[in-house]
């Protein structure tokens, strides 16, 4: 085996894996097909509620002379030390290896969700804070840390982004998502695989496609997006991310479409995903995901079933254990039943995947150089900072209570306040993994937010009560908390979510609520501090938005953190004591009212307040906003160019943005397109560029936008993506709801439809 042309690395990978396929027999191909659990929970206690069901026997030792194509979450099944974990990671490696005729390893991957999902591994904020952020570059920089992170314990594939547009803020899952704009998960999804790749890791692009339009935000339930909504809303963001991110596998998600399970899905796995878009590299099943085509969707009867409706779909890899495509796959096949050539297709992919790995080369070898493992090192802690400071949004300010006096007198109530875990998304690691290891410690160093704003102001008077649960009932400690906030000068609430798995928690997989208001009795807390007269500052450490309207008028201040992880106490702190200059922008919008959804601010005409109905969907706070301690001016707007354009031209917009206040702070300046008449409806406004700019006191900076017809193309009735003539209207705002100023232009020309390669962002350039 040594000298077969398949250890050649003079010789393509293609050349390699074409000689290596004809060397296998067809329980070696299927081997590479499947992922091992090592040390899952088979009595349905796990991770999903499923485990249990979709978890069949196999004897490791027997199992892995056939060779393994994954190892599942080596790393975040259990606490691991990052030295030792890397260790056991290369012993398991190398008899994996030394068992199968082949020496081939497995590729073993983990979640990195929100930093890599490990015990003592940094808890960054999650993803719903990063597109608060609106900053694609500083995210790139986390991402690249996580991948070197993952790739010095021994790991190869990372599954993240989440991709999902937000349709209904009632879904558990939206603290794991980027937001309810495309453009914006898509800017920012690209930067987070860029930075993954570039350490060499798999990026892996998930949920494929559709998961988050589910009926009633419930998980896993169907998804009833017409035609138009999936291909303009649902897919650029990945299509972005391929393109643009280079992410070398997808994860195909849970929900069925219309009747079609996306795991069973041909055209969208095969027929867009490959045929159109191009894709080369590995399609994965979310976890049990070809098992539940039999027991959940019930599109196959039997495991080996199951394996012929995904593997024809497009699936290449089962995770994250063996079930379909191991004895079941293979006696099908034998059978007669499932054409080879599905296997060795699939086999082709995986092998291709890890011969770039340099997995099949004869030199490798698993173990890390001996030297201990950080993976919470200062430079992490530093950046996951920072992300953290940005991403805070301050919603509401209206007498300008904040910055706090450094010497006043502050009551903190709230159930988040002192919890460390309040900062933390569920798939960080003491959220997701840590519940069921209570003897184990934390990990990492999570200031509370209590905690934070002690040392922040050291010459405040603080005092604290916890009010309440933050979902159970009760109010016996809103007695306690009303007498602590009579005797300060201001109230700091802080209110939120607990992270948490299927119904563990108020925010997190499987954590759906039927409406958008605060969970347990912490709305009613929130009244009783109102009630005193005092002036109440609320603080939200949460995974979704919440309906605030109840409220509007009576706080001095609202500040919005969406899990802001590790740093996330000091952050918040340093946003209240005016160390830091607030400068988040919303990356979903706050509604008023906790009913009246699912609403989001793509929304066609019929979809905003009007005389034909009673209820007000509009936003408390819309998509884009946020709020600064500095004040900045517009200046000088101009839109060079013609006022006419061809439909595959381009046009021009122009604004100088100036730090009028005392404040070093950041403005972000966004472009949105209103398009006043289609030949189908379009949402009123939508996201098509955008800019943070940095600026100090006095400081102006000219930022440019190169708008190209391509991107106004929408899908029309017939399919097709095309760029249609009539007049659009380019405008610049601080918010969708808050426009500065607009331009006119006129689109002229026949109808042109757009190919794979049309334009999916918008040129910007900053200049001094």
């Amino acid at each position: 085996m040594t000298t077969a042309p398949w250890r050649d690395r003079a010789l393509s990978a293609d050349a390699r894996v074409d000689d290596l396929l004809s060397r296998m027999t067809l329980e070696e191909k299927t081997a590479q097909l499947y992922g091992v659990w090592v040390g899952a929970s088979t009595d349905g206690h796990g991770v999903a509620p499923h485990q249990h069901d979709m978890t069949a026997d196999y004897q490791w030792d027997e199992l892995i002379t056939r060779g393994l194509g994954q190892l599942t979450r080596p790393f975040g099944t259990a606490p691991v030390d990052p030295t030792l974990g890397a260790q056991a990671l290369a012993r398991a490696q190398r008899r994996i290896a030394e068992a199968g005729r082949f020496g081939i390893p497995a590729l073993a991957h983990e979640e990195c969700l929100a930093g890599f999902t490990a015990w003592r591994a940094t808890a960054y904020p999650v993803p719903l804070a990063w597109g608060a952020t609106f900053h694609p570059e500083l995210v790139e920089e986390m991402a690249a840390r996580i991948g070197h992170d993952l790739a010095s314990v021994g790991v190869h594939q990372g599954l993240a982004p989440v991709l999902d547009v937000v349709r209904d803020a009632r879904w558990g899952r939206v603290e794991e998502t980027i937001g309810e704009d495309p453009y914006l998960v898509g800017t920012i999804g690209s930067a987070y695989v860029r930075g993954l790749e570039s350490a060499g890791i798999i990026a892996t692009l998930k949920h494929f496609a559709g998961y988050a339009s589910s009926v009633g935000a419930r998980n896993l339930a169907p998804v009833r997006a017409g035609v138009r909504e999936f291909a303009d809303v649902t897919l650029p963001p990945f299509e972005m991310a391929l393109r643009e991110g280079g992410a070398r596998s997808v994860m195909a998600a849970y929900n069925e479409t219309d009747g079609v399970p996306a795991s069973g899905d041909q055209h969208l796995l095969t027929q867009l995903l490959r045929d159109e878009w191009g894709f080369t590299g590995t399609v994965v099943s979310d976890y049990f995901g070809i098992g539940f085509l039999e027991s959940l969707h019930r599109v196959a009867g039997t495991p080996a079933e199951a394996a012929q409706v995904a593997l024809t779909a497009g699936i290449d890899v089962e995770l994250p254990s063996i079930r379909s495509y191991g004895d079941a796959l293979v006696a099908a096949v034998r059978a007669g039943d499932v054409p080879q050539a599905l296997v060795d297709r699939a086999a082709r992919r995986v092998l291709t995947q890890k011969c770039e790995l340099g997995l099949l080369d004869e030199d490798w070898r698993p173990e890390p150089d001996g030297t201990p493992i950080d993976l919470d090192s200062a430079g992490n802690r530093a950046l996951a900072r920072r992300l953290a400071e940005e991403s805070v949004v301050l919603l509401d300010n209206p007498d300008g209570l904040l910055p706090l006096a450094p010497d006043t007198r502050i009551a903190v109530v709230g159930p988040r306040a002192a919890d460390a875990l309040a900062m933390l998304g569920c798939y960080s690691f003491p959220s997701h993994v840590l519940p069921s290891h209570p003897e184990t410690a934390v990990g990492v160093d999570i200031p509370t937010l209590l905690d934070s704003l002690r040392a922040e102001l050291p010459d405040a008077k603080v005092t604290f009560a916890e009010g309440c649960d933050t979902s159970e009932p009760g109010t016996g400690g809103f007695a306690e908390a009303v007498a602590r906030t009579a005797e300060a000068d201001v109230c700091v609430a802080v209110l939120g979510d607990r992270a948490g798995l299927f119904g563990g928690g108020t925010s997190g997989e499987g954590c759906d609520v039927a409406e958008l208001q605060l969970p347990g009795m912490q709305a009613e807390l929130l009244d009783s501090l109102v009630s005193t007269g005092i002036p109440v500052v609320l603080v939200l450490l949460t995974g979704r938005p919440y309906a605030l309207g109840r409220w509007h008028g009576r706080l001095a201040a609202v500040v919005q953190a969406f899990f802001p992880g590790e740093e996330g106490g000091p952050a918040v702190a340093g946003v209240l004591s005016g160390r830091v200059t607030p400068s988040g922008r919303l990356p979903v919008s706050v509604p008023r009212e906790r009913g009246g959804q699912p609403w989001t601010y793509l929304q066609p005409p019929l979809g905003l307040a009007g005389e034909v109905s009673s209820l007000d969907p509009t936003p408390l706070y819309p998509f884009g906003h946020g709020l600064s301690y500095t004040t900045f001016a517009w200046e000088d707007f101009s839109d060079g160019g013609p006022a006419e354009i061809g439909t595959d031209g381009s046009y021009e917009v122009s604004v100088t943005v100036r730090n009028t206040g005392a404040l070093a702070g950041a403005e972000v300046v966004q472009l949105y397109l209103h398009d006043p008449v289609a030949s189908v409806t379009r949402p009123d406004v939508r996201l098509i560029g955008y800019e943070r700019l940095e600026l100090a006191p006095g400081a102006a900076r000219r930022v440019t936008f190169r708008f190209h017809a391509e991107l106004s193309a929408f899908t029309d009735r017939g399919g097709r993506r095309i760029v249609e003539p009539g007049v659009l209207e380019l405008r610049l705002g601080a918010s969708s709801a808050d426009v500065r100023h607009t331009a006119r232009v006129r689109v002229v020309g026949p109808v042109r439809e757009l190919g794979v390669e049309r334009r999916l962002r918008c040129e910007t350039e900053v200049a001094p």
